[in-house]
Parts: C-alpha cells; sequence; structure tokens
C-alpha cells in the first residue's frame, strides 16, 4: 500500500510537469495569450514543488493529505501519457487556439488536476492541509480561470467527451 502511495505522489508529479510544458508551448504558440499561459505554467511547476516537499515532509512520517491526490494511479497514468503525446505533436504542429484552451480545460478537469484543487478548497481541519493551501497561495481554480478567460476571448468551449480525462 505505501509503495503504491508513493507511486500516486510521484504520478501526481509528474502531471503537473508535463502539463506545465503543454502549457509552456501554448504560452510560445499564442503570443496573445501568452501572459496568460505564462502564470499557468508558473502554477503548475508551483503545484509540482508543492506536492514534492509534501512527499519529502510529510510522507515519512504519514501526514501527507491523502485526499491531494487522485486515487487512481491508472488514471494519472493515462493524463501523464496524454500530456506526453500532445506536448511532442504540438512541438511539431502546434495546435489551433481553440483547441489549445480546450486541451487546457481537459487537463484541468481531470483526475489529478481536479483533486489538488479540491483539496485546496476544503475547510482546512488540520494543520497540514493549512500549510498546504498557505504554501499554494492566490492560485486559483483553473479550469474556471480558462473558462473565464475563452468566454472574455470569444473562444468556444467543447463539450468534454474523452473518459481517460474524467474521474
Amino acid at each position: 500500500m505505501q509503495e503504491e502511495f508513493s507511486l500516486l505522489i510521484d504520478e501526481s508529479i509528474q502531471l503537473e510537469h508535463n502539463v506545465a510544458k503543454l502549457y509552456s508551448i501554448f504560452h510560445a504558440t499564442f503570443p496573445e495569450d501568452a501572459d496568460f499561459w505564462w502564470q499557468l505554467v508558473i502554477e503548475e511547476k508551483t503545484h509540482a514543488a508543492l506536492i514534492r516537499a509534501g512527499k519529502e515532509s510529510f510522507a515519512p512520517i504519514g501526514k501527507f493529505p491523502v485526499e491531494l491526490l487522485s486515487s487512481s494511479l491508472q488514471k494519472l497514468r493515462e493524463a501523464n501519457k496524454k500530456a506526453v503525446t500532445l506536448t511532442r505533436k504540438y512541438l511539431d504542429t502546434p495546435p489551433s487556439r481553440e483547441e489549445a484552451f480546450n486541451i487546457a480545460l481537459e487537463f484541468e478537469q481531470s483526475a489529478g488536476e481536479i483533486h489538488f484543487q479540491h483539496f485546496m478548497e476544503k475547510k482546512a481541519d488540520t494543520q497540514v492541509i493549512k500549510i498546504f493551501q498557505k504554501l499554494n497561495k492566490d492560485d486559483k481554480d483553473h479550469a474556471i480561470r480558462l473558462r473565464s478567460y475563452m468566454e472574455k476571448h470569444g473562444i468556444r468551449i467543447r463539450k468534454i467527451n474523452d473518459g481517460a480525462f474524467r474521474q
């Protein structure tokens, strides 16, 4: 059980890094949205660092908050695989602006990302949760920010059909 939990943490960290790489491509591809994408890149890297710090500080003493992570190692692996595949694809052939935003929205609603967000929004009932939330500071829900930005800039939001992204 401890080994699987460690794998969940590692896959979660990797997902944050992989999503940051994908958003970095969007940052470079869409100068009109560069500031928006760069902010998300920084926040995804911060999420990875936060989870890694939690693993190093709290996991050894059994205090890592399990609700921070998806419970499905398979879903995390699928999301990581998709992020890597899309990053390779978009390095060669950048997506349309609409596609980039919709892909980001899908990732932000995926198992790994949605668990992180729900954890950050929950009532802090332990000191460990308070520490994580304080370190996360003003990093607000990416899915809400993506939708708001898309609506403001006239970017069509597609319906998400890909089961690999759902919880």
